[in-house]
């Protein structure tokens, strides 16, 4: 998890709430800003990292951006009739977590100060493990079946380029 020695991730506190809330309110999600010292409701992983419930992401100041960005995709992978029974664990589709581990990296260039090479560092800084030993090399050479399960839930173009609605 977010054990990094070497390498700090960027949280929500170094790009503010702003985007991130205008990203997901298009997708029909709310982001609620978590006080410090509460604990985040809806966070699988625990501790700073973001949760969702329903419609709803959750994310204090020192949520990793990138774990903001993959519990909201989620939700965004999921019909809307579906999202409201989701708490906490939104999965356990290998196919929808890798579409969403794709999503996110497209997510991130709609994040001004983040952007898709700067999730790759942190997403392989708090420890994702891909067969090709980096997230970047995942998403640009190994990731072709989730590429094909968001064009086919129309969330991206034959171009590989996100559809923001």
């Amino acid at each position: 998890m977010d054990d990094a020695t070497s390498f700090d991730v960027m949280r929500m506190r170094d790009v503010g709430f702003d985007a991130a809330a205008s990203l997901l309110a298009r997708y029909g999600l709310t982001l609620h800003r978590i006080d410090l010292d509460t604990p985040i409701p809806g966070s699988y992983w625990g501790e700073c990292e973001a949760g969702i419930i329903g419609h709803d992401v959750y994310a204090r100041d020192d949520t990793p951006v990138h774990s903001l960005l993959h519990e909201a995709g989620h939700l965004i992978v999921l019909p809307n009739d579906r999202r409201g029974a989701v708490h906490t664990d939104a999965t356990d589709s290998i196919d929808e977590e890798n579409a969403v581990c794709v999503l996110q990296s497209l997510l991130a260039d709609e994040i001004p100060g983040y952007g898709r090479a700067r999730l790759f560092a942190d997403m392989d800084a708090w420890g994702y493990t891909f067969r090709l030993g980096s997230a970047r090399a995942y998403v640009e050479q190994d990731a072709e079946d989730a590429w094909h399960w968001l064009q086919n839930a129309g969330l991206i173009d034959d171009r590989h380029r996100l559809l923001l609605p």
